[in-house]
């Protein structure tokens, strides 16, 4: 079983401050160890989390360089083997992709570079046919309007692009009203 951690008290700060600079940054080390362990972290998401602990950004500073330099940051890194995973667990678009790597606090250009790698390996346009057989072999090809807009909006929600989703509904759609005619 999980032991729950204590509330950080007054007391707590007071012992931190008797720390001294170097201890500060061991813990701080090993704290970011620790959270990379369980997860892979982009390098503003492991700040934030050791500036919950550690009130000394410069501190905390030193163990991002440090880490950086033992090749254990890397946000570049870090965005495509996210994205590529993304994509090999099941077909998302790349605007859905853009806004999960934000909130990773990814880089912009960053997450674009990635993105632009990970989509050269599988467009964008067989993620969107394998979605459409998954979702239709989930629920059958849509025969009203209204399950053909539940489609397109489902593709939507997964980040595909307006223009390809609408292409590739109606023709979808078309095919599967000449089939049952």
């Amino acid at each position: 079983m999980r032991q729950r951690r204590k509330p950080k008290t007054a007391a707590d700060d007071s012992s931190a401050a008797r720390l001294t600079p170097e201890q500060l940054r061991a813990r701080t080390f090993q704290r970011a160890g620790k959270l990379l362990a369980a997860k892979a972290r982009s390098i503003a998401e492991l700040r934030e989390r050791l500036l919950e602990r550690c009130s000394d950004q410069a501190v905390v500073e030193i163990v991002i360089a440090r880490l950086r330099d033992y090749g254990y940051l890397d946000d570049e890194r870090y965005a495509v083997s996210y994205a590529s995973s993304k994509v090999r667990q099941s077909p998302v678009g790349r605007r859905r992709l853009e806004q999960s790597l934000a909130m990773k606090k990814v880089d912009r250009a960053v997450a674009n570079e990635a993105l632009d790698q990970v989509y050269a390996e599988t467009p964008e346009e067989d993620l969107l046919d394998l979605a459409i057989a998954k979702r239709v072999r989930l629920r059958g090809w849509p025969k009203t309007r209204a399950e053909a807009k539940s489609l397109f909006d489902h593709l939507l929600r997964q980040g595909f692009p307006f223009e390809l989703v609408g292409d590739k509904v109606r023709a979808a759609t078309r095919a599967n009203l000449d089939e049952t005619e």
